[in-house]
């Protein structure tokens, strides 16, 4: 037996019952909603006894906005032994996007009940009425913000370490969402780790991360009550509207760590003006992770280049690389560390391997992903022929340890595949295959791409965010982080396509321009002539819930005709 996180919660809750477990900054600012530990222990077992006894193993739909009611019915099903399913609450504006994927997650993991709050209830359980539950029954549901319930249920204390804590699922930026079974022992391994990097004085966090996905909810809700430290909450939408409010937080709250992938730094640097950077501390932040993507080193300078005179330290970033599978973090660089940027040749890239750029060739830097967590291991292997690569040499990243998830919900043929894998030379294994591409050099992984993204044109080896990175700087009506480029079938050849949001054109002739500069740029700099250029309206880009570009989206709806683009 051993003490889940929700059994830490409960501990807290007796042995520190006011210190604040989390502030939650409403507007995203000013107005404060703080909950302490003895606050969200109550609201946690009122609402395990909401669901009733007899649920235990089955599984609850969890739809809020971010917010103290979404972090207490998280901990309500762990009290009442239910997997929590975290998803997003369906969009109004953007339905024919988001309501498949809620339905298929509904589907799949066989939820029998869904928790939400009274606002959103109605509309919810509208939209998704004819969704069955296992029994062909329609799915319970229960308003925790507005349910009259008397008494309150208490904390199971037969937890083990593979049982399942809650299904996380994947952000589908390559295929349809699955529920990775994150178990209790995944969590308190990959915490552990955390805590070891974050461990700091004076600890506290910011957290603007969508709770859904892994990063927000370990690292910016679990980790904290682990660690038995406050946390200060705002929604990604405010975070969005005025990024300056995540390092006003920071400032205001002397806030030590965060978590940000790579488009957020970004965003700080062109929307945030020097006026409101002129009233930032940023002295008092120690560590910020920062990963989900290969990172571009240039985004880490513009970062520290903006916000250096406003006390923010490059040895700030800490870079790692994580997934869902690994419950969060795999690898990372170590506390106090500057990121490790490298530079090496292009084309040796193309051939699959890594090797350092002279003075006058042409090179591509890369950022450092760090090393294995304490107990987990890491292996590049080819991905046809299932052999170890070398040292320097490009392959499908590999990983096993306790961190790596159980697989994936009621779907054992894709978890065979995907996490009992045995690499060839010598049948050692099961290892989980990440699909992502990668080297390691002198310890250190290097991050490439994906598997499922990579363009191969005329023998050649192409990852499609260097393309991208062509396209936003080949003409100035191009949006910055807002373009995919993918590989499709043409007569049994495969074509490049680009697409990309841009300002609208003011005419057809505008927009051939731009059409024309793009190809004319991605030409020049990769030898590959585009087949087809997509100019997209604003937001048109499909993007997981962490922010991640969905390439196989963009291309399904290429191929469907069904981008929203400005003709």
């Amino acid at each position: 037996m051993i003490e889940s996180i929700a059994g830490t919660l409960a501990r807290r809750a007796r042995e520190t019952p006011n210190n604040i477990a989390f502030r939650f900054l409403l507007d995203g600012e000013s107005e404060v909603a703080e909950w302490n530990y003895a606050k969200l222990d109550r609201a946690a077992r009122t609402i395990a006894a909401l669901l009733g006894d007899g649920m235990a193993g089955e599984r609850a739909l969890l739809l809020y906005p971010p917010g103290p009611d979404y972090v207490a019915a998280f901990f309500g099903c762990m009290y009442a032994g239910v997997i929590p399913v975290p998803a997003y609450p369906p969009d109004p504006s953007r339905l024919a996007r988001t309501l498949p994927r809620l339905r298929s997650i509904i589907t799949d993991c066989g939820a029998v009940v869904a928790l939400t709050i009274d606002a959103l209830r109605e509309t919810a359980e509208s939209l998704l009425s004819d969704v069955l539950t296992d029994q062909r029954q329609p799915l319970r549901w229960i308003a925790t913000d507005t349910a009259d319930v008397s008494g309150a249920a208490g904390q199971p204390d037969n937890v083990r370490p593979a049982d399942v804590a809650f299904l996380q699922y994947t952000s589908g930026s390559t295929s349809a969402p699955r529920g990775v079974m994150v178990t209790h022992g995944n969590l308190l391994h990959n915490m552990g780790d955390l805590e070891r990097r974050s461990r700091v004085e004076n600890f506290s966090a910011i957290s603007w991360l969508p709770p859904y996905h892994d990063m927000g909810l370990i690292g910016g809700v679990l980790c904290p009550i682990y660690m038995g430290e406050e946390v200060t909450l705002l929604s990604p939408l405010d975070f969005l509207q005025r990024p300056v409010r995540w390092l006003d937080a920071i400032t205001r709250y002397r806030s030590t760590g965060s978590a940000a992938p790579i488009f957020a730094y970004d965003l700080c640097v062109r929307k945030i003006t020097p006026e409101q950077r002129s009233r930032l501390d940023l002295s008092s932040w120690k560590v910020t992770f920062n990963g989900a993507e290969p990172i571009d080193p240039g985004a880490l300078d513009r970062f520290v280049q903006a916000f250096g005179p406003c006390g923010f330290r490059r040895e700030t970033f800490l870079t790692c690389y994580g997934l869902a599978e690994s419950t969060l973090i795999a690898t990372g660089i170590h506390p106090e560390d500057p990121p490790t940027v490298r530079s090496f040749k292009a084309s040796s890239l193309g051939r699959g391997r890594l090797e350092i750029a002279g003075p006058n060739s042409d090179a591509r830097s890369l950022v450092s992903a760090g090393r294995p967590i304490n107990g987990q291991r890491i292996e590049i292997v080819d991905p046809e022929t299932l052999r170890r690569r070398g040292p320097g040499e490009i392959g499908e990243i590999w990983l096993s340890g306790p961190s790596i998830a159980r697989g994936y919900w009621n779907r054992s043929r894709e978890t065979a595949t995907s996490f009992d894998a045995f690499i060839a030379d010598d049948n050692s294994g099961p290892y989980f295959r990440s699909g992502d591409l990668g080297a390691v050099m002198d310890g250190e992984l290097f991050v490439t791409g994906r598997l499922k993204d990579l363009i191969i044109f005329a023998g050649e080896n192409h990852y499609p965010q260097d393309i991208e990175r062509t396209v936003e700087t080949s003409h100035s009506a191009v949006r910055p982080g807002a373009s995919a480029a993918f590989a499709v079938d043409i007569e049994g050849r495969e074509r490049l396509v680009v697409v990309c949001e841009t300002e609208a054109p003011a005419s057809p002739r505008e927009a051939e321009e731009i059409r024309t500069a793009i190809r004319r740029k991605v030409l020049e700099e990769h030898s590959l002539p585009p087949h087809a250029v997509v100019l997209l309206k604003r937001g048109g880009i499909p993007r997981t819930s962490s922010g991640k570009i969905q390439r196989y989206v963009c291309r399904e709806g290429f191929l469907a005709n069904s981008l929203e683009t400005h003709d």
